[in-house]
């Protein structure tokens, strides 16, 4: 059976006045596991949930009502009003097993990380959301790099431009780290940045 490449269903989303990007290594759940159409669109996901706790001291804050699902409307609103900016690295992937495993995506086409990143001038900082987008991310600077423990900045110059890369714990369920936790070290890479926090 021929392998199944597929593209991201999502396209960045990238505020002019962002500082911040967050940047993933995953591909979204298969669209009949999405709660919106956007980033981190899973609602077992605790991408959104870490950012209510962050911001509002409110895990709740971006969910819709009773709902099992995010309000990406509200979300998105917040990341252009605050200045971060939500990419993927990978553009094309093969999910090997079906899922959204981080484990079983085979990347076929990173991020075009230059053309993000001229959309973004103000942006000095990246943070990204586990391992593989870690991983993908090093891949693109011409030198090798050590991998970042999570938790850990280190410089990243990419094409003359002077950012920082912060390696942030996975929000992902199947991440053997509480919710307080997560949310303690994002509400740290946030402020790092500048940024108001609760």
């Amino acid at each position: 059976m021929a392998e199944t490449i597929e593209t991201r269903p999502f396209p960045p989303f990238l505020p002019k006045n962002a500082t911040v990007m967050t940047m993933g290594g995953t591909f979204p759940p298969a669209s009949e596991k999405r709660s919106m159409e956007f980033h981190y669109p899973n609602f077992q996901n605790d991408m959104w949930r870490v950012y209510g706790i962050v911001f509002f001291n409110d895990k709740d804050y971006f969910r819709k009502g009773e709902e099992k699902a995010f309000d990406a409307d509200k979300i998105k609103a917040f990341l252009s009003e605050i200045g971060i900016a939500s990419c993927p690295t990978v553009l094309k992937a093969i999910r090997e097993k079906g899922n959204a495993s981080d484990a079983f995506l085979k990347v076929v086409e990173p991020v075009p990380l230059a053309e993000v990143l001229e959309q973004v001038p103000e942006c000095k900082h990246i943070g990204t959301t586990g391992g593989k987008a870690t991983e993908v991310l090093l891949s693109l600077l011409p030198e090798k790099v050590k991998l970042p423990k999570t938790g850990e900045t280190i410089p990243y110059v990419y094409n003359g431009r002077e950012l920082t890369l912060t390696r942030l714990p996975s929000t992902s369920r199947a991440y053997p780290l509480s919710l307080a936790k997560k949310a303690e070290a994002y509400k740290n890479f946030f402020k790092a940045c500048g940024l108001k926090t609760k």
